[in-house]
């Protein structure tokens, strides 16, 4: 018999340069796909089992051997089967795609695949590296099982990979840049729950770079996941104050009406127990809300209120070329990381980045920092002068001198997932039920 063809898919990392965490309560973001990228190769098998192999850290090949009869048929049982042997944990991310497909779109998978990832993107640096492998698989195993999801499906599809699979709590806007992302423009996504409003240019004279704090970032942690919970549980006690629920989303309401009517009602942290007695549950599918934990409620419940706003401006700037932009942009991102460091998602890394691109400031052609992602710790984004490339290799420089560790330094950009092109895939290997 013919092998069948090997597709490769591919999807770049991202820089998120505004909007961040506020993404998960409908806020607009602005996300810069890097050129740092997943490729996944896949290749149908007559075997009914999945062989994941993974070589992006360089070193020795990860594999593994899952049979199509042992993929979970629940998402519970899917996480407990990824996490019970560390040595698979990674594996999730790919083929879990599998089991969202099987749930989700009623496929049935008759034949198996062999699936071969590389990836240029760094893990636990806040630069998606988990959304560029989910995408670049779900697209390669859609093109080898002719499954014919159309752009959109598959951002969200990979979401569900992450939430449901994977354990991790995240918003749809890694997803949606390694899909749509253009090369050296911003992905303006509404994140209600995922519209995109275009690109946003960036003025000639102006680049974004991103640098590493050495300090690993997981979306699964606790600071990220308190946060979240917070900021879910203080949505819901504005709604039952309010009567209105401002369309779904926590963003929506105006800073403004936020501090008129409700702010100062917010505690300031709240026991999971007391909450759930007496305001039920909250309206977040990705999250539970445990009796036993204190969470902080209102400056998380705050931020992305401010944070779309600060977005809203920061795209405002960019599209008018004002002769103040520069400065302007790099005070919204700065507003930006205080309020991160405010809901308790800063570090002792990227504040200092921040601190030392502060202190370079805009005579050295920097304008802005923050910290990026869902925070404490990963990536700083930073805004300068598209000749500052000097600036930013000494600001690295620094803060190796001062904390022993050498950062990545994220430059250039490129195209999200479906702008690449495909190789004609085999006979259709999955149907629905």
């Amino acid at each position: 018999m013919t092998a069948a063809p090997s597709i490769v898919a591919r999807a770049p990392g991202r820089l998120d340069v505004m909007g961040g965490i506020a993404d998960y309560s409908g806020s607009l973001v602005l996300e810069l796909p890097l050129r740092e990228s997943t490729r996944v190769a896949i290749q149908i098998d007559n075997r009914p089992e999945l062989s994941v192999a993974s070589e992006s850290r360089g070193g020795p090949a990860c594999r593994i051997r899952i049979s199509l009869d042992e993929l979970p048929k629940d998402y519970e049982s899917a996480r407990a089967y990824f996490r019970k042997d560390s040595s698979r944990v990674w594996a999730a991310y790919a083929a879990g795609a599998f089991v969202v497909l099987a749930l989700e779109k009623g496929v049935v998978f008759r034949r198996g695949a062999r699936i071969d990832i590389q990836s240029t993107v760094p893990e636990g640096k806040g630069v998606a590296s988990s959304a560029a492998l989910e995408v670049a698989a779900m697209i390669a195993i859609d093109a080898a099982y002719e499954l014919r999801l159309d752009a959109k499906e598959v951002a969200l599809l990979c979401q569900k990979v992450e939430n449901a699979v994977v354990g991790a709590p995240c918003g749809v806007m890694d997803q949606m840049t390694a899909v749509f992302g253009e090369k050296d423009r911003l992905l303006a996504l509404l994140c209600q729950p995922a519209e995109i409003q275009g690109n946003v240019e960036i003025p000639p004279e102006l680049a974004f770079w991103g640098i590493d704090s050495g300090i690993a970032h997981q979306v699964s942690g606790a600071d990220y996941g308190s946060v979240r919970i917070g900021a879910f549980m203080g949505y819901r006690m504005l709604k039952e104050w309010a009567g209105t629920d401002w369309g779904g989303y926590l963003a929506n309401l105006t800073p403004s009406e936020l501090e008129r009517k409700y702010l100062e009602r917010l505690p300031e942290t709240m026991a999971g127990g007391e909450f759930l007695e007496r305001f039920g549950k909250t309206s977040d599918p990705a999250t539970r809300v445990d009796p036993e934990r204190v969470y902080p409620v209102r400056r998380p419940t705050a931020h992305p209120v401010y944070e779309n706003s600060r977005v809203r401006a920061f795209r405002r700037l960019l599209e008018s070329g004002a002769d103040s932009g520069p400065l302007a942009l790099g005070e919204l991102m700065y507003q930006s990381h205080a309020s991160y460091s405010a809901c308790g998602l800063g570090s002792e890394g990227t504040d200092r980045l921040v601190a030392i691109a502060r202190g370079f400031g805009h005579s050295r052609g920097i304008y802005g920092a923050k910290i990026t992602g869902g925070g404490s710790g990963g990536t700083v984004a930073i805004l300068g002068r598209r000749d500052a490339g000097p600036a930013i290799r000494e600001i690295a420089s620094q803060y190796t001198r001062e904390s022993g560790l050498t950062p990545s330094v994220f430059s250039g950009s490129s195209t999200g997932a479906l702008r690449e092109s495909r190789r004609p895939s085999p006979p259709d290997r999955g149907s629905p039920r």
